[in-house]
């Protein structure tokens, strides 16, 4: 069935728990008045917020797609040595290594790279994908 079908069953769901809760609360005021206090909220009320609570679970379960294992290794397994360590984010270009290669300027003296850390076009080619 379409995802739109399980928005609807979790809107009307939704819909009639909210009047399930309506429900309940005017039986409360009604019990209140006639100084019934001691009095169960009635079967019909209780079943209709148990029914749209499954409902509602229902939809919700089908709209969320398929769920991951919750241990990581299940997860890991397809992956190799080469991609398991591989931490974009933690690469450096900006480091003192930089001045023992021979095609180093310093900061001052080209005009593609000023302060370390404001590199404009100093990195290359191969690590930019």
């Amino acid at each position: 069935m379409s995802r739109a079908f399980y928005k609807s069953v979790v809107f009307s769901g939704l819909g009639v728990m909210v009047h399930a809760a309506y429900s309940a609360a005017e039986w409360r005021h009604y019990s209140r008045n006639m100084e019934l206090q001691y009095m169960m909220i009635p079967i019909d009320i209780i079943i209709q917020t148990i029914l749209s609570l499954i409902l509602t679970m229902l939809g919700v379960l089908f709209i969320a797609g398929d769920f991951k294992e919750i241990r990581a290794t299940e997860e890991l397994e397809g992956q190799s040595w080469e991609t398991l360590k591989n931490r974009p984010s933690f690469y450096t270009f900006c480091h003192r290594g930089r001045s023992f290669s021979p095609f180093y300027t310093p900061p001052g003296q080209s005009s593609t790279t000023t302060e370390c850390g404001n590199i404009i076009s100093d990195i290359p080619a191969r690590f930019m994908s």
